[in-house]
């Protein structure tokens, strides 16, 4: 199911296998909320050479409904995508969007942050929504700590998330969809330790890592995040989930994590900041309006290849629609190619290198 190939320092390069194809590791997951990354085609991700995109199961069970979505041939069917995706328990949207939420040892009662209407979300039902949805990966009920919780919050939370983190292995059924836990516990290292130790005991397909860019400093950020990873087991898929900057990506994959999300690419293109192999550039900038060059001379992406950065300019502040599919599509294939350039350079042993020439791209980060 999940192959290290190779090794440079805590950084790995490995092959996870899914039902609906190989991922290469490690790995960035553009994310598709609604069944759809923002502006782009099935296509387009295939264009990017997107191994796996995210889907959100709190929006999908609201709009269109999972089970619309299992009677019309499940989510790869129904969104035209045959390649492997991961779907979220919907966890943190419950807790970050939605209204007068309740929460209780048997699972989440919430109103939707679209009209209000009542909903619950068990450990269970989080489980059944998914093998409806049909995603290759699927996530265990949790809940996202707010930043700030103190910690006797943190630790009767940490007990939740462990009892609910069982009772969904209990209930996965269907074994062609990988289930992966998720450690928790705040910003308390004895309570991250202790969310660790409970939930690698429970035998998951991998492992992720949740409660961080929740609005703590970058500073707190890496340190938990350096602190919880080798506490996951060597051998299984780590996932870091939200945590998406080009330089916390790499060092992210420093410490020893394969898969990463985040919808800062996408967010941020149709906001005009783009990422290049110079760095970020704010498109919508007067220093633009005349300069034929494209946008990113080392990308090979078709905004790249066909379009100026005076073109690109033009469109963003005549407000085209255009201007949001291509420089999505720009910043999609960016994120792709620079976690596929850290796994050639953990392949080649030479991951520093990778890093530290990042990390002076984006100093600002």
């Amino acid at each position: 199911m999940f192959q290290i190939q190779a090794a440079d320092k805590q950084a790995r390069a490995g092959i996870l296998k899914t039902t609906h194809g190989e991922i290469l590791t490690p790995i960035f997951m553009p994310v598709g909320t609604r069944a759809s990354v923002k502006s782009l085609s099935p296509q387009d991700l295939k264009d990017a050479q997107t191994q796996i995109i995210l889907g959100n199961t709190y929006h999908l069970y609201l709009r269109p409904g999972d089970e619309l979505i299992r009677d019309l041939g499940g989510l790869h069917s129904f969104m035209s995508w045959n390649g492997p995706i991961l779907t979220d328990s919907g966890g943190f949207q419950v807790f970050s969007l939605a209204k007068l939420r309740k929460i209780t040892p048997d699972g989440v009662e919430f109103s939707s942050h679209i009209d209000g209407s009542k909903h619950f979300f068990s450990p269970e039902k989080a489980i059944f929504i998914q093998q409806n949805l049909g995603s290759d990966i699927m996530m265990v009920l949790d809940e996202c700590v707010p930043y700030g919780a103190d910690y006797d919050y943190t630790r009767a939370s940490l007990a939740i998330t462990t009892a609910w983190a069982k009772r969904c292995r209990e209930v996965h059924t269907n074994h062609k969809q990988l289930l992966f836990g998720i450690v928790q516990g705040g910003f308390f290292e004895d309570l991250r330790e202790e969310s660790a130790k409970q939930i690698t005991q429970i035998p998951f397909d991998g492992y992720a890592i949740g409660g961080l860019s929740v609005g703590e400093s970058k500073e707190e950020m890496l340190k938990f995040m350096n602190f919880t990873a080798p506490l996951l087991p060597y051998n299984k898929p780590r996932y870091l989930m939200g945590v998406g900057k080009p330089v916390d990506i790499l060092e992210g994959i420093r410490a020893g994590i394969d898969m990463f999300d985040c919808v800062l690419p996408t967010r941020n293109a149709r906001n005009g900041t783009l990422y290049t192999s110079e760095g970020k550039i704010n498109i919508k900038r007067e220093k633009y309006k005349k300069d034929l060059s494209p946008l990113d001379p080392e990308c090979n992406c078709y905004t790249c290849k066909n379009f100026s950065r005076a073109y690109l300019r033009h469109l963003y502040v005549t407000k085209e629609l255009l201007a949001y599919r291509l420089n999505t599509l720009h910043n999609v294939t960016y994120f792709l190619n620079l976690v596929k350039k850290a796994r050639e350079a953990i392949l080649a042993s030479k991951f520093d290198e990778f890093y530290f020439k990042i990390k002076n791209l984006y100093p600002e980060d």
